[in-house]
């Protein structure tokens, strides 16, 4: 007996400025998904406007009481979603307890692990005490009286200034002088609450894609990022002509295996599912923890769909992995 189709609702969108990264994901992850196995649905979310284009390219709004659409007059109901939102709402914990609620399964880390690792400062905190080294930072919140002085005894300079909730370096700034301190906390603030201001570390920058496969934990191949900017900034991320990503990383056999070591352990201490991307820089003295990616880009120009090539995989067969993870993990048999 032929096996039913699944629905599969890809959701894309969001309300940070990294929504044109995650258009762009969704539909490289449209585009690969099996046609055999899966009736595929864009759901595009911006605010309260949740929508589906159909055949007629009409757009049809998202029954957001149990996350159903119609077409053609007939209800569709999802088996799972496969979320692509980098940054809020879907990647910050909002959609998945609005999910978990539904008993939906998805393809990312739950609502607390999402929204733990969506917060640097608290992520930061949370990886340090399980031994991985972290730089000296400042957390501040709107109502923070802002103290220069104090802030640069403890980071020093150069240091980072960024939204402390925010991806793809959107609203970062490399300080070098005292005098540029000041302008770039208003500048994080135009993207966020918070901010986070870290202290340089001199280092080589790499990163780990790790996803869990039939009840294993599995490393990607680690990739070495070299920026020809002065850091790996949200130009650079996505303009090939500003960045190297050397595949495999030339580095030492040691930093390859502490590196895949310290992502799987912290994959499985912050519970974390479906691909997620670990990145550190590393330098003769340590390796040290940068931040979590839950929802990495999947764009073409993106690093983990390249890790997963260069491991052996199609889009297609990853992303089936990451289905049938989702759908396994939330006890459903549809396979």
């Amino acid at each position: 007996m032929k096996n039913k189709k699944l629905n599969l609702a890809v959701v894309a969108g969001g309300d940070s400025g990294e929504y044109e990264i995650s258009i762009r994901s969704a539909a490289v992850v449209i585009e690969n998904l099996n046609h055999q196995t899966y009736n595929k649905f864009l759901i595009h979310i911006k605010g309260s406007s949740w929508t589906f284009i159909n055949q007629n390219n009409e757009e049809c709004q998202v029954d957001k009481t149990d996350f159903s659409i119609v077409v053609n007059n007939e209800k569709i109901k999802f088996d799972c979603v496969f979320i692509v939102i980098h940054g809020t709402p879907g990647e910050d914990g909002k959609l998945q307890g609005y999910f978990d609620m539904l008993h939906l399964p998805y393809t990312s880390c739950g609502s607390i692990t999402s929204a733990l690792t969506f917060n640097k400062s608290f992520c930061n905190k949370v990886v340090a005490a399980f031994g991985v080294n972290t730089a000296p930072s400042v957390h501040l919140f709107r109502h923070t009286l802002i103290d220069a002085e104090a802030i640069l005894e403890r980071v020093g300079l150069p240091c980072f200034v960024k939204p402390n909730c925010g991806g793809s370096s959107v609203g970062m700034t490399k300080v070098k002088e005292t005098s540029g301190l000041l302008p770039a906390i208003e500048k994080a603030f135009v993207e966020d609450q918070e901010v986070l201001i870290e202290a340089f570390v001199k280092g080589r920058e790499i990163t780990c894609g790790v996803f869990r496969h039939e009840k294993q934990i599995v490393t990607l191949p680690i990739v070495e990022i070299v920026s020809k900017k002065e850091f790996f900034d949200f130009e650079a991320k996505y303009n090939p002509e500003l960045a190297e990503e050397l595949l495999p990383a030339p580095i030492p056999e040691a930093i390859d295996k502490q590196c895949k070591e310290i992502s799987s352990m912290l994959y499985d201490k912050l519970g974390c599912k479906g691909v997620v991307r670990f990145d550190f820089l590393f330098n003769d003295t340590k390796i040290n923890f940068l931040e979590v990616n839950t929802v990495p880009g999947l764009s073409a120009e993106s690093i983990v769909p390249k890790m997963a090539r260069f491991a052996g995989f199609t889009m297609s067969g990853f992303y089936d992995v990451l289905i049938r993870e989702a759908l396994s993990q939330a006890n459903r048999r549809l396979f």
